[in-house]
């Protein structure tokens, strides 16, 4: 299928070699767009014209190191490994993977790194450390390890991991349905600029930090936008799957300077999400506050 929104970027020669870039892989909730068995209007021009988004994702480019990382492993991590490298250096070596938490579109790509498919040699997975033991005690994740595929780095939150001298990733921990894991946001540092990672939240009242703030001190906010409001789902009980409401988000953050919300690029949409569509009025709605759509294919540099 053809991806709703890629774009194409050229790196030119005459960057820095200390620049840091950060590239959107994906903007979909889980299950991705259109999703399976859907025949409502949010997917028929999808089937119908076989076009399709990517579950949520992004990479990191280190081009001084000649390293790459992505976030998160998806279901669509074949075509984002390749966005990816195609994006960086011919030289540069996917470097790690960091997981947000344990829900099927943040980590069932894995799979394609075993022996079935891309039989991978001791890739860093990063992951906190409930997670971490929940890939080191279930299978399949478990052969993973044990055939050394992937290589698990446990991180804890608040704690500033640095990939090199102009690249730290920090996690934080945000409330979220945790069957399996604790669920991870993190702030990726570049050497001139930061963004914060939110694909997945339970609604922002339930959260010890504010996200106003959290706003504030960062240079991009990428943030959950699963649902745009409490009309989208007609089959299941949207309150429960407390997720901020995309308008619930603009109330939240009305407060701010337009210079903070111009900071915020919603992502992590769901099928049913008008925002998918770059004509729809609640694109135009989003737009015309002052906020970002995140969109896949774009860069930004850190």
């Amino acid at each position: 299928m053809r991806n709703i929104f890629l774009a194409i970027f050229i790196f030119h020669s005459s960057l820095s070699a200390q620049q840091i870039k950060l590239m959107v892989l994906g903007t979909a909730q889980d299950a991705g767009a259109p999703q399976i068995n859907c025949k409502k209007k949010c997917c028929k021009n999808l089937w119908e014209n076989n076009i399709s988004e990517n579950v949520v994702s992004l990479g990191i480019i280190d081009i001084k190191n000649k390293k790459h990382y992505l976030f998160e492993a998806t279901p669509n991590i074949t075509q984002q490994w390749q966005l990816i490298s195609n994006a960086a250096k011919r030289d540069s070596k996917m470097s790690g993977i960091f997981l947000t938490h344990a829900h099927m579109g943040h980590y069932s790509g894995l799979l394609s790194l075993g022996k079935e498919a891309l039989n991978s040699n001791s890739i860093p997975v990063y992951t906190l450390p409930r997670f971490a033991n929940f890939l080191e005690t279930n299978g399949p994740w478990k052969q993973l390890i044990s055939e050394k595929n992937i290589l698990l780095k446990t991180i804890k939150a608040a704690v500033p991991n640095y990939l090199s001298e102009q690249l730290k990733i920090t996690a934080l921990i945000v409330p979220h349905r945790d069957e399996y894991s604790e669920t991870a946001a993190y702030i990726i540092q570049g050497p001139n600029k930061n963004a914060l990672f939110i694909p997945d939240i339970d609604k922002w009242e339930r959260w010890s930090k504010q996200i106003e703030s959290l706003i504030t001190s960062v240079d991009y906010a990428f943030i959950d936008a699963t649902f745009y409001d409490q009309n989208e789902l007609k089959n299941r009980n949207i309150y429960e799957i407390p997720h901020p409401f995309v308008i619930e988000s603009i109330d939240q953050l009305n407060s701010l300077s337009l210079k903070d919300k111009n900071k915020v690029y919603f992502i992590h949409m769901n099928h049913t999400n008008p925002l998918l569509d770059l004509k729809s009025k609640a694109t135009k709605n989003v737009i015309s506050k002052g906020y970002n759509i995140a969109r896949t294919g774009m860069i930004i540099d850190l």
